[in-house]
């Protein structure tokens, strides 16, 4: 068990041959560090003999570079971990060099210092240890009594090693060119590994600016679970931190992007924006209009998409913000807050979503995974129903033209007396929803009699009700707005305005996720949706039985 949250890795082994090590030496490290791994390259360093070693420039080659892009791809495969591999001791050659002797703060201090080297002495005051400790203490800032674990001979170096990325296509040489203000843009959701490797590409080749474009509002529109993605506020936040601590020397300009292109088209002391091989039409595109306004082109400068070995099924197969959000589904993305007035069984789940959300499906498979199902929606129905608990108060209010000829009320008639007079609709529900508040208690007091341990709530009006005092837990369901329309369409068939009109009266995903601790989604195949209703299920029991 990982006994660290944060930790600073010395990697010492020459370049050729620590690539062979990376695997199980990240291995090690992730037993021992359980949250942010600093990695600090210092090939060829000696922590042996009478000298205390100092940390010195390492060129930024494309071999330098192959290795910090393997090193975060080999880290994906232990997700707890943060791994970040320090720059501050990487520069172009073609650089005036600069005093390594001063201390570089880092957001998370180290508690633990760990390396590679090998020594044959592990004994708890082995002279390389206190050398280490000392190195680490010399470079970076880290906490109090500070600890050192000497990695091997826990990892041994792999008989069989994937082939290193072969080097950009601009690469020249030995060393990586250089440019003063560089650009880059993306959604830099969730913070990954790919995210990781492009930036360090784009911090290698900076010398003074980075020019940071971040994905926002209308780009956002048509991602996968757009709902799921950060707001701009974390996800700046989040790049910042990593950013200054992997090369504070450089200034960072963050600004959102509502547009292609964004000021890469009108900066004109940029010299080079970093693409993918996916963006890349887009920095031709930024070219192209750099040209238009009198602007010099800048240098494309391309790296590689990191594939994802772990992806699944409806997953990209590359390394995506899309692929994680698309694993939170059925997680608990927020902690419930706990009700001491509230019965602990049965556990109640709100169910709610959108029009064409897919919501009752939902509701089906957790009935048949063993919760006791309430229809709160059918709930609506006895309260307006003749000698329903709503019937004559709706009738005096809203008249008797409301009702159908065997005195049923005629509820397309009653919507359309309340759609759009917020005022109307306001009376309705002040009379309709305690009705069906009471109703759905005395369904819950039945599930509790015959032992229920769970229950759920389908309930289309949860949030918008305010029956959240009544569940435990809000899950849930989503789909494109676009996805939406068709499904209502071509169930009730309704034109698109009507269907859209529909959706617009509903709170937003966005609104409903404020307040949702589980999020589930219908827009795949169905057996997908059985997958993601049985993961939550899995871990809903989990998280009932620690109660």
């Amino acid at each position: 068990m990982s006994a660290f949250r944060s930790g600073l890795l010395v990697l010492t082994t020459p370049l050729s041959a620590l690539s062979l090590r990376l695997v199980p030496i990240l291995a090690s490290a992730s037993r021992i560090v359980e949250d942010t791994l600093y990695v600090h390259l210092q090939p060829g360093l000696s922590l042996t003999g009478s000298s205390q070693p100092r940390s010195t420039y390492v060129p930024a080659s494309p071999e330098i570079y192959s290795l910090i892009s393997k090193l975060y791809a080999d880290a994906d495969a232990h997700g707890h971990l943060d791994v970040r591999v320090l720059l501050t001791n990487i520069r172009n050659q073609s650089l005036t060099p600069q005093s390594l002797s001063s201390v570089q703060n880092l957001s998370h201090p180290p508690e633990v210092v760990l390396t590679d080297f090998q020594t044959s002495d592990g004994g708890q005051y082995n002279p390389v240890k206190q050398r280490l400790e000392r190195y680490a203490t010399s470079c970076y800032s880290c906490r109090p009594n500070l600890i050192s674990v000497l990695l091997y001979p826990e990892y041994e170096p792999m008989m069989e090693e994937r082939e290193l990325p072969s080097q950009e296509p601009d690469l020249d040489g030995g060393t990586m060119q250089s440019y003063r203000d560089v650009v880059v843009g993306g959604t830099f959701d969730r913070l990954h590994n790919a995210h990781k490797i492009l930036l360090s590409a784009c911090c290698l080749l900076a010398e003074n600016r980075l020019l940071i474009g971040i994905s926002d509002k209308d780009l956002l529109e048509n991602k996968v679970l757009k709902e799921l993605i950060q707001p701009y506020e974390q996800r700046v936040e989040k790049l910042c931190e990593f950013l200054v601590d992997v090369k504070p020397s450089l200034r960072y300009d963050i600004v959102p992007l509502v547009d292609p292109c964004g000021p890469s088209i009108t900066d004109p002391d940029l010299e080079c924006i970093v693409v993918s091989e996916e963006t890349r039409k887009g920095g031709v595109t930024v070219n192209k209009k750099r040209l238009e306004n009198g602007l010099p082109e800048l240098a494309l400068h391309e790296i590689r998409l990191v594939k994802d070995p772990g992806h699944r099924e409806n997953e990209e197969e590359k390394i995506s913000s899309s692929s994680i959000r698309q694993r939170l589904l059925g997680s608990l993305l927020q902690p419930p807050q706990k009700d001491p007035a509230r019965p602990s069984r049965p556990y109640v789940i709100g169910l709610t979503g959108g029009s064409g959300s897919g919501k009752t499906s939902i509701a089906r498979h957790l009935e048949r995974l063993g919760a006791f199902l309430i229809d709160v929606d059918k709930l609506g129905h006895e309260a307006y129903a003749p000698g329903g608990p709503s019937y004559e108060q709706v009738v005096e209010e809203f008249g008797e033209d409301t009702l159908n000829d065997d005195r049923t009320i005629n509820r397309k008639i009653l919507g359309a007396k309340v759609f759009g007079n917020q005022g109307r609709l306001k009376r309705l529900t002040d009379i309709v929803w305690p009705e069906i508040a009471k109703l759905t208690k005395r369904q819950l007091n039945e599930a509790a009699a015959q032992g229920k341990a769970v229950c759920v709530l389908d309930a289309a009006v949860l949030l918008e009700a305010g029956w959240t005092d009544l569940v435990h837990e809000v899950w849930m369901v989503v789909v494109p707005e676009k996805e939406a329309l068709q499904r209502i369409m071509t169930r009730d068939g309704l034109s698109e305005e009507a269907a859209r009109n529909r959706l617009q009266s509903q709170l937003s995903n966005s609104q409903r996720l404020q307040q949702s601790h589980v999020v589930l989604c219908t827009l795949w195949e169905p057996e997908t949706t059985r997958k993601q209703v049985e993961k939550a299920w899995v871990l809903l029991q989990q998280r009932i039985s620690q109660d």
